[in-house]
């Protein structure tokens, strides 16, 4: 965007990337939104869901009119007839025409010089943005870490439960089968290195297949997502991973 511009089409490049750049950062919000909600359903640790409100509140203090220049370009055939809701809506009722109304908020334009983008009596400092947009994102990166150790941690019991009732050992390191996480928040499963024949290896891959799936988990390959042999696979060595479907 700060680039010399270039035509496409008529339309200046700078003015196409700062409408896009307006999108991005309001679906960084919307990012944060789905991401308090997971944490909030999973009941992960409080502290990441503190530190993404807190991202949040910076974000929107350092960028004041987002949503409205948001809302001014997605919903233009609103905004550019001054019908539009929000700000538009409160100046109508402080008796302002829609004429008016069109006249002082449908003007976007983002300005080298200043390095900002406005929207009627909005502005964003795209300075500000950078800043924010960097905060927001590393809380946000944090939260998704403590939502993948939540379900992780709650796959792994659940898997450990149902070998347990077919009394199946899982704990290295003389375990039938070895039932780990990996370093990104991933359950898997793996046979022992004890059973060595191949007989006996299908035949204990056959029932941890059947006793995880019958608990309502589903064994996928890591490799070949789409196999439907795990069975095999899991008798061959190979690690699946273990999910929730």
């Amino acid at each position: 965007m700060r680039e010399q511009p270039t035509q496409v089409r008529g339309f200046d490049s700078q003015q196409i990337d700062a409408r896009t750049l307006v999108t991005a950062l309001r679906n960084l919000l919307t990012a944060a939104t789905l991401q308090k909600a997971a944490l909030t359903e999973l009941g992960a640790a409080q502290t990441p869901a503190d530190e993404l409100d807190a991202a949040r509140r910076r974000f929107e203090a350092a960028l004041p009119g987002l949503k409205e220049i948001r809302d001014g370009l997605t919903h233009f055939e609103h905004w550019s007839r001054g019908t539009g809701r929000g700000a538009q809506a409160a100046a109508r009722r402080a008796g302002q025409s829609e004429r008016e109304v069109a006249r002082d908020f449908w003007s976007f334009r983002f300005d080298p010089t200043t390095d900002s983008v406005t929207m009627g009596p909005f502005t964003i400092q795209v300075t500000a943005a950078e800043t924010a947009t960097e905060q927001l994102h590393g809380a946000i990166y944090t939260a998704a870490l403590a939502v993948d150790a939540a379900r992780a941690s709650a796959v792994h019991a659940d898997a450990a439960a149902a070998l347990a009732t077919q009394r199946i050992t899982y704990q290295p390191p003389a375990g039938q089968v070895q039932l780990t996480r990996d370093r990104i928040q991933r359950v898997c499963v793996a046979l022992g290195r004890q059973t060595e024949s191949p007989r006996s290896r299908h035949d204990l891959a056959a029932r941890v297949v059947a006793t995880l799936t019958s608990a309502g988990l589903s064994l996928t390959s890591a490799t070949h997502p789409q196999a439907d042999d795990v069975t095999d696979r899991l008798a061959a060595t190979e690690t699946l991973l273990v999910r929730r479907p």
